[in-house]
């Protein structure tokens, strides 16, 4: 993604040169000192004071980086603009029409945190991480269209695309400040990542632009492997943090609710612990609402995504008004376990997308997580429960607008999620239809079937 929008990463070369490619060891680690190492890993709220950012006096200039080395020189910030940044600009100078400031109900009700299992914010990205599925789009018509429908359902969190990214996705945010309700509105989140490296926050188009959405939350993806953000990112481990502290201090002090998406977190924790951590403070310490765990590349089993989202949760639990979230990718199988594991363990946000869809295998599926906590789980406290007999009905909304063939067999939604075909079963079901069914279908707004066969 960040190579997308960056031209520093990997470094422009001319025509028919060889790239150089910096050598980084594979196991290459923070470049903390032994002390500053021993005082991240202790619990103590007088130590995550210490570890903390010291504000800065400007945002424009660089910061002197938290750990310095000897290898890395500290230089100031360019004021850079990019030709291709322009279009940007161009979206957002528009009219905006007197589109009436709207803050989201979280704003509202003030900063808290929420602390799964028994409140859970839902965050719906299928307009933006599930258009990252192949044969998956959707016009600005249709996405208005489900962002009408997503709100009627309750969720807490539209997240509606990347408006620094394509002209697509600027007009949406440009035309929802009319055409959507001020409750439709008030869920909005726009999509972007951290200022670029190199680049002064208040000069990075995209951060301008998250800006110019005037949507009530915005989400930036920012690097929190250590190996990533040297070998993909290119970026020094200090730069990195930086980014992230520029970025969130930015957007907050802008009035937006700000929320970091930990790209690669939960292999950058198996990975380098310590620097995860580091990630983490660096947003806290600059104001952040809510931090998303990722498994990104989607490999994370169950019982690793418990015992470092329990790990983080405790961690900044005494010290931090933060919630935190998990953004599932479903590679193995697990998106939707490993969403309501991370649930369990205390996050206080789930994000998916409505059917799954998602780059390669797709999303942590909402269809089958909201019901799931609501029934069996038993959160108390989620927005889109009382409409949870809609559920059915909006999966295949989404569908019929995203031009898929449902999944019959996707759990809860399906039309044959509650079909019953053996002769066994069907016997059974006539005597008691719990007998081999977990929920009743119409709590989710579908429907038994008993279908006829030679079994």
């Amino acid at each position: 993604i960040t190579n997308t929008l960056t031209k520093e990463y990997p470094p422009t070369v001319s025509v028919g040169s060889v790239r150089s490619v910096p050598t980084t060891p594979p196991l290459t680690m923070s470049r903390f000192s032994s002390s500053a190492l021993l005082l991240l890993l202790s619990s103590s709220s007088a130590t995550i004071a210490a570890f903390s950012f010291v504000p800065k006096t400007s945002t424009v200039a660089k910061a002197a980086p938290l750990f310095s080395s000897s290898s890395e020189s500290s230089t100031d910030v360019p004021k850079v603009q990019h030709d291709n940044d322009d279009w940007i600009r161009e979206e957002f100078s528009k009219p905006k029409n007197g589109a009436d400031d709207v803050i989201s109900a979280a704003q509202a009700q003030g900063r808290r945190a929420v602390l799964g299992p028994k409140e859970v914010l839902v965050y719906d990205t299928s307009l933006r991480d599930g258009t990252q599925g192949e044969s998956v789009s959707a016009s600005c018509d249709d996405k208005l269209k489900i962002t009408r429908r997503l709100a009627s359902f309750g969720v807490d969190f539209i997240e509606a695309g990347w408006p620094g990214s394509n002209p697509k996705d600027a007009e949406f945010f440009r035309r929802a400040k009319t055409e959507l309700t001020d409750d439709e509105k008030a869920k909005l989140s726009a999509f972007g990542s951290t200022r670029r490296k190199s680049v002064a926050v208040d000069q990075d188009a995209q951060i301008q632009a998250l800006i110019d959405s005037e949507a009530p939350t915005v989400c930036i993806v920012a690097k929190a492997h250590s190996w990533q953000v040297t070998d993909i990112l290119r970026a020094t481990l200090d730069e990195n943090l930086e980014m992230i502290y520029d970025s969130v201090e930015y957007l907050s002090k802008g009035g937006q609710q700000v929320y970091v998406d930990l790209e690669h977190f939960f292999d950058g924790y198996k990975y380098d612990k310590d620097y995860t951590l580091q990630c983490c403070q660096a947003a806290i310490d600059a104001g952040v609402d809510g931090l998303v765990l990722c498994d990104t590349n989607g490999g994370s089993m169950p019982w690793e995504i418990e015992e470092a989202t329990k790990t983080v949760v405790d961690h900044f639990a005494s010290t931090a008004d933060v919630t935190f979230g998990i953004h599932a990718h479903n590679d193995c199988g697990m998106a939707v376990a490993n969403s309501i594991m991370a649930a369990k363990s205390g996050a206080g946000m789930v994000q998916g997308t409505i059917n799954g869809i998602g780059e390669r295998t797709g999303n942590a599926d909402l269809c089958s997580i909201v019901p799931s906590l609501a029934l069996h789980v038993e959160t108390e406290k989620m927005t889109c429960a009382p409409q949870l007999e809609e559920i059915t009905s909006l999966s295949r909304f989404v569908d019929e607008l995203l031009n898929r063939t449902p999944n019959h067999a996707a759990p809860y939604v399906g039309s044959s999620a509650f079909a019953h075909k053996g002769g066994l079963h069907v016997a059974a079901m006539e005597r008691s239809p719990m007998s081999y069914q977990h929920v009743d279908p119409t709590q989710v707004g579908n429907e038994k079937r008993v279908l006829i066969s030679e079994l």
